[in-house]
């Protein structure tokens, strides 16, 4: 069994001079989800603004800073075990790229409403719904490029796929039962704690992963499907691929830099908010390296530069974010985990100590000043409400309101809900915000608006 397998076979044409990685990354950009990824938030919904990032230029930058770990690895350990088996770029790019198609409308506000919705479906064994599991079910079922094998990527793609390899009847902790808050209200309102699903792929791809594994031998493959369970919380996986370890690595530094930069353009998190949180000492590497720019200036001279530049102009601003991005991506390193034989597996990806601080250190201060800030909160509960809103409706009549091609999944599939999940899933924000007022506005709707 090879890693460059495909699920369903297939052969390129005989002139056709792209390998494995060019033709999963080809088949990644070309389809639904990754254009739909253009209408789902990274952050915030800033309605027709093109500057600030959305989930789809968010993917193009996590593809592009994976490719530059790859290069990097390359370059700093030319003699290292792993380096034989790095992804070329255009696997790491279509690894990178598909990391986020899963995700629903609204985010993790929408992730935690189709999980609660899913919560009974399938009498809770293959319920749920988890935007990593998400991005497996479309690779692997629905995205349209061959018969019954979704995009048909091959299998090391799909293993860099695989963020968490463990089921979601094995990862979530059954005393967490999705339900509503209780209490007098004339809302429904979701108990976000118990609602969380947890880190997994859905038990409806059991079978792709086991192909997905089969390379591995049976000892690896228990290895690698190993959880670590924590009271009253879900289970967590223990490991991921080599790939998706870079992957990962590049969606940190995406989201620790990028966003940043978002929201300072935003004025969403102030100077003074900046030197609270990251402090001179949490910066130490990067000043570090600055003073060899600056060699005669203090450290506090130094901090006071970076942080000058964060929030001066746009110009100042990218000059410094692409210097941070450097910083990290040089700061990659290879760990071992002698437990398994498989070397894509045995390898991973990580950044050094002192940079991976820094870079948490980035990401804390975007999760406390943005994403939990009321304004972005109300837009997530107005969001996560609509969902269970319009998945409710749709299950209750499926036949009446699904589309018909959604119809036809759903009526081939002799009425399993996640065909329904898979469908309000899919959806971007603007797209489930109209379907919302169509169904519930008071005022009338037209056949002819376009959805």
């Amino acid at each position: 069994m090879s890693w460059l397998e495909r699920r369903e076979g297939w052969q390129p044409q005989g002139e056709d001079a792209r390998d494995e990685g060019d033709i999963d990354y080809a088949r990644v950009i070309h389809s639904a989800s990754f254009r739909r990824l253009q209408g789902k938030t990274q952050i915030l919904n800033l309605g027709d603004s093109d500057f600030y990032r959305t989930r789809l230029t968010h993917s193009l930058e996590v593809a592009q800073i994976a490719g530059g770990i790859a290069k990097q690895l390359a370059k700093s350990f030319p003699n290292h075990p792993a380096t034989s088996v790095l992804p070329n770029r255009s696997l790491i790019h279509a690894v990178g790229c598909t990391h986020d198609l899963g995700h629903p409308p609204f985010g993790h506000g929408g992730e935690v409403a189709l999980n609660y919705c899913m919560r009974d479906s399938e009498a809770k064994i293959t319920g749920g719904f988890e935007g990593n599991g998400q991005t497996l079910r479309i690779l692997s079922r629905l995205e349209n490029f061959s018969r019954s094998a979704g995009a048909n990527l091959s299998r090391r793609s799909l293993l860099g796929v695989l963020k968490y390899p463990v089921p979601y009847s094995k990862a979530r902790n059954t005393a967490l039962v999705p339900s509503l808050i209780n209490g007098p209200s004339i809302l429904k309102l979701i108990d976000t704690e118990s609602s969380k699903p947890p880190k997994c792929y859905m038990d409806s791809e059991e079978d792709v992963v086991a192909w997905i594994l089969a390379p591995l031998t049976p000892t690896d493959r228990d290895n690698f499907q190993k959880l670590k369970t924590k009271a009253g919380k879900h289970s967590k996986a223990q490991h991921k691929s080599l790939d998706c370890s870079m992957m990962d690595a590049a969606d940190d530094i995406a989201y620790g830099v990028h966003d940043l930069e978002d929201a300072i353009a935003l004025k969403l998190i102030t100077e003074a908010q900046f030197r609270d949180s990251v402090s001179e000492e949490r910066c130490g590497s990067f000043l570090d390296a600055l003073k060899e720019k600056y060699p005669r200036e203090s450290a506090n001279d130094v901090y006071g530069k970076m942080v000058d530049a964060l929030f001066g102009d746009s110009g100042s601003r990218k000059h410094f974010v692409s210097r941070l991005v450097h910083h990290f991506v040089t700061a990659m390193e290879f760990i071992e985990h002698g437990q398994f034989t498989e070397p894509l597996i045995r390898y991973r990806a990580s950044m050094k100590a002192h940079q991976r601080g820094f870079l948490d250190a980035l990401k804390e201060i975007t999760i406390q000043n943005v994403i939990k800030s009321p304004g972005v909160q109300h837009l997530e509960f107005k969001g996560q409400g609509m969902v269970v809103a319009v998945f409710e409706a749709i299950q209750s009549d499926p036949a009446r309101l699904l589309p018909p091609d959604a119809l036809a999944r759903f009526e081939k599939s002799s009425g399993d809900l996640r065909t329904v999940c898979d469908f309000v899933a899919g959806m971007t924000d603007s797209y489930l915000l109209k379907t919302y007022e169509r169904l519930f506005a008071p005022r009338m709707g037209s056949v002819f608006d376009k959805l």
